[in-house]
């Protein structure tokens, strides 16, 4: 499913977070946005979700504006952060939730969550925690899984490797290489995480001040290049 933006400018006061004319995100494309904080990422996002309003500009996914039609939200699964998710419920209380969304049943959504084993690693399902009480690593597991359970064809995940321990990064990101080569997901990710950004994502737009910079093509000397500009040192590959 692909995701199209045009003339898209938000500001705050004065503060313009978000000034991108143009940019058209392929179906099955795992699309990654990288920049340091106050670029504009989050507030993209949410422009993205409908969840704020944009001064200008139209934002398709498939063939529904996000701001004029919800058909899209059929389709879109994303996590953004804990706000996402419903803090006074156990975690299978909120997969229930979540799955009556969207007409799942009860047997089908056992079946769904036996996907998603390996990530939460027997520290999510099972106890006696709200979800408020988890620690901020396996809020994220049932928010990233519950944006999963539909099936979407679009995912937009907000700083996904944050609070995640080593080895559920690892877990993480070949759970999403699969969602691409698997299902063929449309993936937005926005990261500080360069490692993982570059080796889960095919294409990286860097922002700043809430302008795209550059958009490239993940290659081999990708990472380098990332870390050279963040680092103030240039790069061949990032420089016109």
């Amino acid at each position: 499913m692909e995701l199209q933006i045009e003339n898209l400018k938000k500001q705050f006061g004065s503060y313009t977070a978000v000034d991108i004319d143009s940019l058209a995100i392929a179906s099955g494309e795992s699309f990654g946005l990288v920049g340091n904080n106050g670029a504009g990422k989050t507030t993209l996002f949410r422009c993205i979700l409908d969840l704020i309003e944009p001064d200008q500009g139209s934002i398709f996914i498939g063939n529904s504006n996000t701001s004029a039609s919800s058909d899209w939200k059929s389709f879109t699964g994303s996590y953004l952060d804990e706000n996402f998710l419903v803090g006074h419920l156990l975690p299978e209380e909120y997969f229930d939730f979540v799955a009556s969304l969207h007409g799942i049943t009860k047997v089908d959504l056992q079946e769904k969550l036996v996907y998603f084993e390996t990530l939460f690693n027997g520290e999510v399902l099972g106890g006696k925690k709200l979800i408020r009480d988890l620690s901020k690593g396996n809020q994220k597991k049932v928010g990233i899984a519950a944006a999963l359970l539909f099936d979407p064809k679009v995912l937009i995940l907000d700083e996904p490797f944050a609070n995640l321990d080593p080895s559920t990064q690892f877990r993480l990101k070949d759970l999403l290489k699969k969602l691409k080569y698997d299902k063929g997901v449309t993936m937005l990710i926005s990261s500080h995480d360069l490692i993982h950004v570059t080796e889960v994502c095919e294409r990286i737009v860097l922002l700043e001040k809430g302008k795209l910079i550059k958009d490239i093509h993940t290659a081999p000397e990708t990472l380098k290049d990332l870390e050279n500009y963040f680092a103030g040192v240039g790069s061949s590959v990032l420089e016109d």
